[in-house]
């Protein structure tokens, strides 16, 4: 009978460190959908990171967006 209740109480313990080993997993796993995440937004913006024949690339935006705004700011 006491052994039996020595070995339940030995099974609960190994429950806790199991318990600590989950946590550690939880992380992992959200760490690599945020990776996966970052990397399929890398992949559908990739055109504003390089510079090619498109049109639409990073420099051009922001010279556009920046020329917009010295003529406003200038037209009043």
């Amino acid at each position: 009978m006491i052994s039996k209740i020595k070995d339940e109480v030995t099974s609960l313990k190994n429950l806790k460190n199991e318990e600590i080993g989950q946590g550690a997993a939880e992380y992992i796993l959200l760490f690599g959908g945020v990776i996966i995440i970052a990397i399929v937004a890398l992949l559908i913006y990739k055109s504003y990171f390089t510079q090619g024949k498109t049109g639409l690339n990073a420099s051009s935006d922001v010279n556009e967006v920046r020329d917009m705004i010295n003529s406003t700011s200038t037209s009043t």
